[in-house]
């Protein structure tokens, strides 16, 4: 990768760096045996766009409307698919934050792993209703 930077010579020149990564492209970096991207929160957006959610909806006979999300397993019962969507955003917010807090564990467990890029986009959003908008109904 050519585009390899060093962490010595990132962090001599720290704030051209990070208009580098916020305004123009992301970043490679090595420092001794490890590497990261820096990327900015505008790229990230675009780069996990795709990880959004099928809500599997079923009419009870109350009327009521009880979802599952095809990714994660959250369920939710409401009176109106709207209602559905945002109590299972909430939901989706609460894990999202339980899997940041506790990112090596979550990350980690083979069943949980393939949830981070959906986390990620989770957490990115602005209100709960920006996450609620990435659930397909």
């Amino acid at each position: 990768m050519e585009t390899l930077l060093n962490a010595t010579d990132v962090r001599k020149d720290w704030g051209h760096f990070i208009d580098t990564v916020v305004r123009v492209r992301p970043q490679f970096v090595k420092r001794n045996r490890d590497t990261f991207v820096a990327v900015s929160s505008e790229h990230l957006r675009i780069l996990l766009a795709s990880y959004r959610f099928k809500l599997e909806v079923v009419q009870e006979e109350d009327g009521s409307f009880s979802g599952s999300l095809d990714v994660l397993d959250l369920v939710a019962n409401a009176s109106t698919i709207e209602n559905l969507k945002d109590e299972l955003a909430h939901q989706m917010v609460e894990y999202a934050n339980e899997y940041e807090d506790d990112f090596g564990l979550y990350f980690n467990a083979p069943n949980r792993r393939a949830h981070a890029p959906y986390v990620m986009n989770i957490l990115l959003q602005d209100t709960v209703s920006d996450v609620a908008a990435l659930i397909n109904a």
